[in-house]
């Protein structure tokens, strides 16, 4: 009996063991750099991991959502990586921050110009978007992912509320709550205004060194011009008291 409970035992400690050291498997996700703020912009980063021991990711395809279609969608240039943008018209027009879109940017491909991203190594895929929308406290990507072998992977499976993670998860960026001031985010003139005034503060500020330097410097000789007075006085009382003293004897 005594022998069959630790068997028991040592089959479950081997089982959690294995439960534990078992890899994660990854999955290609989307994260903001810094946040993703409603109504603002953002860039995020689509991070692709290699999940073969004997072929190289080729391609990435990210679709964006069509249901809040974004009206400014700019790639960063990737070396080793050609990249194309589509724009697709969209079924319903919409309105955007007072602005009719009839198109946007429906789909972003990456194809490698050389060895793509070999086993054992992940990419990171990056995406200027805006304005992201205001009614939505997420935003569901769909990406495929494929290998020099020619194997296609579809990271196209929605999450259902309460149910387990679906094989190939769709990538989904969650969207942070707009500040109460109602800033969404630097723009690019807020950027360049911060910069001009920045340069301009700096500028300011170099003159005014000088001065307080050149003020200091001037301090200091009249110090040193004292003491140097206040030595040689002493000298000479000294030299004349001594040379009394001399007659004296």
């Amino acid at each position: 009996m005594k022998a069959s409970r630790i068997a028991a035992a040592g089959a479950v400690a081997a089982s959690a063991v294995l439960a534990v050291s078992a890899p994660a498997f990854a999955h290609v996700s989307v994260q903001p750099e810094g946040e993703a703020a409603k109504g603002g912009y953002a860039v995020v980063d689509f991070k692709v991991p290699n999940e073969r021991d004997d072929a190289s990711t080729t391609k990435i395809e990210v679709t964006l959502p069509t249901d809040h279609p974004l009206s400014s969608v700019m790639p960063q240039p990737l070396d080793g990586w050609s990249v194309k943008v589509t724009k697709s018209k969209l079924d319903t027009p919409v309105t955007l921050h007072g602005e009719k879109i009839s198109e946007a940017v429906s789909k972003v491909t990456w194809t490698a110009t050389g060895k793509g991203i070999e086993p054992g190594f992940f990419q990171k895929f990056p995406l200027s978007i805006g304005q992201l929308p205001e009614d939505a406290d997420e935003l569901v990507f769909k990406a495929i992912q494929t290998y020099d072998n020619k194997e296609v992977v579809r990271w196209i499976e929605v999450q259902e509320e309460g149910a387990e993670e679906p094989e190939n998860p769709a990538p989904v960026l969650a969207l942070s709550a707009a500040s109460e001031d109602g800033h969404h985010g630097a723009s690019a003139t807020d950027e360049a205004t911060a910069e001009k005034a920045s340069d301009e503060a700096t500028t300011a500020a170099v003159p005014a060194a000088a001065e307080s330097s050149s003020d200091s410097s001037d301090t200091t000789a009249r110090v040193l011009g004292v003491v140097g007075i206040v030595v040689g006085a002493a000298g000479v009382a000294y030299g004349v008291l001594a040379g009394r003293r001399r007659t004296t004897a």
